[in-house]
């Protein structure tokens, strides 16, 4: 067989060739280096946060993910929307990797337990009570929350309750204890084991009561045969709370979340929202 004859010129060639190839080389690795450092490149990973009903409702994720994703493009944030009670059960059972509820006795309890790495106050606004806009209860009326749930309580129009162990029923059946009425098994009470939005549907359509927050309300207000007939008592704040589980499943997205949630940039998201189309903020950020 006859070898190949090697010349200085095709040495030479050959040579040029390979240096050429190491160039190229070299530079689509610098590519892909950049392309990780600008978060083009990085590979994503999935971040679970659960969180209430009436946050997703409110629309005000429709806003909030996608500017954390672009903050934060290594992350895809999906949202598990339950009950606050049903949403600290996930991050108990590591379900969920961040949590954003508003119960906050037992978002303190989550964390003293070891639950949960720390909670930061994130944003609030406030409950309201909403009915047929007869009002045929006198609800409105009433001088503070306990007196208009008694009011509720002694009218001919049913109040429908959540009854999923959520931020908001908690209140209602706090609200209750303070009234000095026990609902269960009343007539005019009922339970959907539904969320805010559906809940909401409910009353509308059996023209009854119903306790909400007032984001929700006012994100589907338009959709509504209801009205706002008792507003305004201290008792009716809502407090938002921001918690990374201990131990997640991806605890750096959780870190990542909760840090940029309570953020300049977090915040100003939560600030804007509702301004435009309502004329007013759907909540007020208040993270320390």
């Amino acid at each position: 067989m006859t070898q190949p004859i090697w010349t200085p010129l095709s040495r030479r060639v050959a040579g040029a060739l390979l240096a050429t190839v190491l160039a190229l080389s070299l530079v689509a690795c610098n590519s892909q280096e950049r392309d990780g450092e600008n978060g083009e490149g990085a590979e994503v990973t999935e971040l679970i946060l659960a969180s209430t009903t009436s946050t997703q409702d409110s629309g005000l994720f429709d806003e909030l993910i996608p500017a954390f994703e672009e903050a934060n493009p290594e992350y895809k944030l999906k949202v598990v929307a339950v009950g606050t009670g049903e949403a600290l059960e996930l991050g108990k059972n590591k379900d969920a990797d961040v949590l954003l509820v508003h119960a906050r006795s037992d978002e303190e309890a989550f964390v003293a337990e070891g639950y949960g790495v720390e909670r930061k106050d994130v944003m609030y606004n406030d409950f309201v009570i909403v009915g047929p806009e007869a009002d045929t209860s006198g609800v409105g009326a009433s001088a503070d929350a306990a007196a208009a749930m008694k009011a509720i309580s002694g009218g001919a129009a049913p109040f429908f309750s959540r009854g999923d162990d959520s931020g908001t029923n908690k209140k209602e059946l706090k609200l209750w204890e303070v009234a000095s009425v026990d609902p269960a098994g009343a007539v005019w009470y009922e339970q959907t084991g539904q969320g805010m939005g559906d809940t909401l549907k409910v009353a509308s359509e059996k023209q009854g009561y119903t306790m909400t927050d007032r984001a929700t309300f006012l994100n589907m207000r338009d959709a509504l045969d209801v009205v706002v007939v008792f507003e305004g008592d201290p008792e009716l704040f809502n407090q938002y709370g921001v918690i990374p589980v201990t131990d997640a499943v991806n605890q750096n997205g959780a870190q990542a979340f909760a840090d940029w949630i309570v953020s300049d940039e977090g915040q100003k998201v939560i600030a804007e929202y509702g301004v435009e189309t309502f004329g007013e903020p759907l909540f007020t950020p208040n993270a320390e």
